[in-house]
């Protein structure tokens, strides 16, 4: 049966929502398909392809009404995802190729739980059972809102404040999730791997790598317990969604884990206020730190430990993106991220050190 017999013929849609036969289906460039790696780009991301048989049979055991449009979209990573738009509302299925499927469980909690607490993330749709994971094709697959918005190249304060607020608010009510996955690229991560890479790096490059982990290892072996909750685990700016200054969506979250808080603050910290030189950029530094603490205030060991956290989560991302390079190349037809962008922001951080921690405004 085609798409075309799903829809009443005398039913008048917007064009947006007309069949296969009356529009054509662009495809356009998304990360709502990042594994864990979350390492690199590829020109299709549509691994298993799917019929639009398939695909309508599939979104029966959902109320989201009747197949109109099914997209791949080409840009992603090691899983299939699509645009699916129903005669009622767009969604975007994704299924997972590879990775650790039996974590997926953890990832629809987490979703579940921020979307109840009101955070602008993509919860997994329930079937009419109430069920969120199922299978397609034989793969793992979950059904998810088309959240609004675009990535934000540079972004201004403004935008900043509301990833600041939003990430202050995710933090604050993720410290009560129950779910635990520990994170997996943390301090024991980069002691374990860092020896992998030492052979491909120059000597000064070599000794500055092995210097900071010995460095990260004393620091984190004296401090009290940081805080701990949920954490995204990722948060560049290519995984937030904006419609103007306002924030429509945060994805990817198949890097959540639970751990330090201080973690993800950091990672954002380092990607969305580093200037190109990798020194930090004062006014969005503050502006997300301002609003982060207006909903979470940092702990004094969080402050302490603060300088170094910035340098540990550049060397993560240094470390990650050199395995890539030289050591685990991806099985598709990638482009790893460049590793010297991070090797420059830590190196920014030993030379001009991190910008003082804003103190909490009172309400």
């Amino acid at each position: 049966m085609g798409i075309g017999a799903l829809i009443d013929p005398g039913t008048r849609l917007p064009p947006f929502l007309l069949p296969h036969t009356q529009q054509t289906c662009i495809e356009v460039p998304s990360r709502y398909n990042r594994r864990l790696g979350n390492l690199g780009e590829t020109h299709m991301a549509v691994f298993t392809p799917l019929s639009d048989a398939q695909v309508a049979e599939f979104l029966q055991r959902f109320d989201v009404g009747e197949l109109v449009c099914l997209e791949g979209v080409p840009a992603g990573t090691e899983n299939s995802t699509f645009f699916v738009t129903t005669d009622r509302r767009r969604l975007v299925l994704t299924l997972f190729e590879q990775g650790e499927h039996e974590e997926l469980p953890f990832f629809v909690e987490l979703l579940d739980y921020l979307d109840e607490h009101r955070l602008p993330v993509p919860g997994p749709i329930h079937d009419r059972d109430g069920v969120a994971l199922h299978s397609l094709a034989d793969k793992p697959a979950l059904l998810f809102p088309r959240l609004p918005g675009k990535h934000p190249v540079s972004p201004n304060l403004n935008q900043c404040r509301a990833l600041g607020d939003t990430l202050g608010r995710l933090h604050a009510v993720s410290q009560h999730f129950s779910g635990h996955r520990p994170n997996p690229r943390d301090l024991n991560w980069l002691t374990a791997l860092h020896t992998k890479v030492l052979s491909y790096l120059s000597p000064d490059d070599q000794a500055l790598m092995k210097n900071e982990v010995e460095i990260y290892q004393d620091v984190f072996s004296t401090i009290p317990e940081l805080p701990q909750g949920a954490l995204h685990g990722d948060l560049f700016r290519d995984n937030t969604l904006y419609e103007d200054d306002r924030l429509g969506g945060i994805i990817d979250f198949y890097n959540g884990c639970t751990g330090d808080l201080l973690f993800d603050l950091a990672i954002v910290i380092n990607d969305w206020t580093s200037n190109a030189d990798g020194r930090l950029d004062r006014a969005r530094y503050e502006a997300i730190l301002d609003a982060y603490q207006a909903h979470r205030p940092l702990a004094p060991a969080e402050r302490d430990a603060w300088p170094t956290m910035l340098r540990m989560t550049a060397l993560r991302y240094w470390l990650s993106r050199l395995l890539v390079v030289y050591v685990d190349p991806p099985a598709h037809d990638l482009t790893p991220h460049d590793p010297s962008r991070f090797h420059t922001i830590l190196t920014a951080r030993l030379k001009h050190g991190a910008l003082p921690l804003p103190n909490v405004k009172n309400a």
